[in-house]
């Protein structure tokens, strides 16, 4: 197993509402996705040393700021980044409201428009993934599947359900 990669995930949701069942069932499998198959590694930076993984996230908003904050194994902090939540408020909203359109969906439409609703729901979250791994340059190398479970979960945190 490589050690490029994340051990543990956990999103810090204190003073938010509660999510909706469906957004609780998103959150659960993006983390159990991640958490089985994911690349995260932290490049070199202004000269130091790298640190190597796995790593420990911690996902939370502090001051209107997506943070990361990254451990090792031990518990010891190795990096912290503080996102603009600006860039993702657009594609966040998207995706919030063809998520909705979708779940609707599964309960009254026939396979075929379902089905349409879902490709439009890959396409917003794809878009997702890219701000994500824009917004993550030089600050941490991640794959597209990786890039797509974590954005599921800053969907979480942004609208806090």
């Amino acid at each position: 197993m490589s050690l490029s990669r994340l051990s543990y995930v956990e999103i810090d949701d204190d003073g938010l509402p509660a999510p909706t069942p469906e957004i609780e069932q998103e959150r659960k499998v993006a983390i159990f996705d991640l958490l089985e198959d994911n690349s995260f590694a932290l490049p070199e930076r202004a000269g130091r040393a790298v640190p190597t993984g796995p790593f420990k996230l911690f996902l939370s908003i502090c001051e209107k700021r997506l943070v990361f904050d990254l451990k090792d194994e031990a518990g010891d902090q190795v990096a912290q980044f503080h996102l603009s939540l600006g860039p993702f408020r657009q594609v966040v909203k998207d995706y919030f409201q063809i998520c909705e359109s979708y779940f609707d969906a599964v309960k009254t439409l026939p396979p075929s428009q379902i089905e349409a609703i879902d490709m439009a729901r890959r396409g917003i979250h794809n878009e997702g993934a890219r701000v994500l791994k824009e917004r993550l340059e030089g600050k941490a190398e991640l794959d597209n599947a990786t890039a797509r479970r974590l954005f599921t979960l800053i969907c979480v945190l942004h609208f806090g359900g």
